[in-house]
């Protein structure tokens, strides 16, 4: 007789441990997250037969066009943590600052931050696309969380993870014990455990970047990618960094959004995207990396501080970094 593996809720509260104010806080915020990826899996299913196609018609504050999808994803994920009540503080990459949190601002013990749609212009094609989200601690007491509770580097993060909508909807988490992954099953309405303690492949000769902007990248990365070429790598590159992220981790390889002559500091934000899976991806045995500095260990400086970023397989990673200390 086959056994029902635990769902989402159920592991995370077997797992939480001593740096969550209650044991129990783990496991609400993640099932509220969860609770918001299910919403947003069924508006993608649905999304031709509901004219979600498309742009809204206005562009996030860092001038990217925003999906209809982005608009209403936001609102359902920030809707889902305000009603759990930990949440004293929150941004996305859709909001210029913070996000009102009401009352929970002096009482909540946590901020998050997250990518409510990322890869949204995917939505249009069916591709797959996915939500990215970090949680802390807060810092501040006794008044109103501020930016001082959210502009904190990576390492200082108490669970990150995804959720990947495509051919099923996988939910993604580490709190520091490992990287677990959830499969939603529809007749249940419910994430189930599918893998635990999930370890990044090794190297597979595999790389993930958008060669289309090669012609204004800086000399190292031209020449990162020229060995690779040479070593015979394969380019798979979906365009959703959630889904290139969780492909390198399951199959290995390596995901590379450099900076450029036009966009130095990249086009990636530090908090809402890279930060988040770069704990996953160290907690799975990988790396991520500006090219010379660990994506953790970088201190925004503005709620969308942009940065480039190299993620994967640590071997890989450390090729890369190769190339921009010569």
């Amino acid at each position: 007789m086959s056994v029902t593996p635990p769902n989402l809720f159920q592991f995370a509260s077997d797992h939480s441990n001593e740096e969550f104010a209650n044991p129990s806080d783990l496991a609400v915020l993640l099932n509220a997250i969860g609770s918001a990826g299910k919403f947003i899996s069924s508006e993608i299913n649905r999304a031709a037969l509901r004219d979600f196609f498309g742009s809204a018609g206005a562009a996030n504050v860092t001038g990217d066009e925003q999906q209809k999808l982005d608009v209403i994803g936001d609102n359902v994920v920030a809707e889902a943590l305000l009603s759990t009540g930990l949440v004293c503080a929150m941004s996305s990459e859709e909001n210029a600052g913070m996000i009102d949190c009401g009352d929970a601002a002096i009482t909540g013990e946590y901020t998050v931050v997250f990518d409510p749609v990322d890869g949204s212009s995917n939505i249009d094609v069916a591709a797959p696309i996915g939500t990215i989200f970090g949680i802390y601690r807060r810092l501040s007491e006794g008044s109103p969380a501020g930016d001082t509770d959210i502009l904190r580097p990576g390492n200082e993060m108490l669970a990150a993870g995804y959720v990947l909508y495509g051919s099923s909807t996988i939910f993604c988490y580490t709190s520091g014990d490992g990287v677990h992954f959830f499969t939603l099953d529809p007749s249940l309405g419910d994430y189930l455990l599918t893998n635990e303690n999930v370890r990044s492949h090794g190297s597979s000769h595999v790389y993930s970047a958008n060669e289309g902007n090669s012609g204004k990248w800086n000399v190292p990365d031209l020449n990162w990618v020229e060995h690779v070429k040479s070593e015979s790598y394969s380019g798979r590159y979906i365009g959703a960094l959630v889904a290139d992220f969780h492909r390198n981790l399951m199959k290995g390889g390596i995901y590379a959004y450099p900076g450029d002559k036009s966009s130095p500091d990249g086009k990636l934000r530090l908090l809402f995207e890279c930060a988040p899976l770069a704990f996953v991806a160290e907690q799975a045995g990988g790396a991520a990396s500006d090219g010379t500095t660990p994506i953790r260990d970088i201190y925004p400086d503005q709620l969308h501080h942009r940065t480039p970023m190299y993620i994967g397989n640590s071997g890989e990673v450390a090729l890369l970094e190769g190339f921009h200390k010569l």
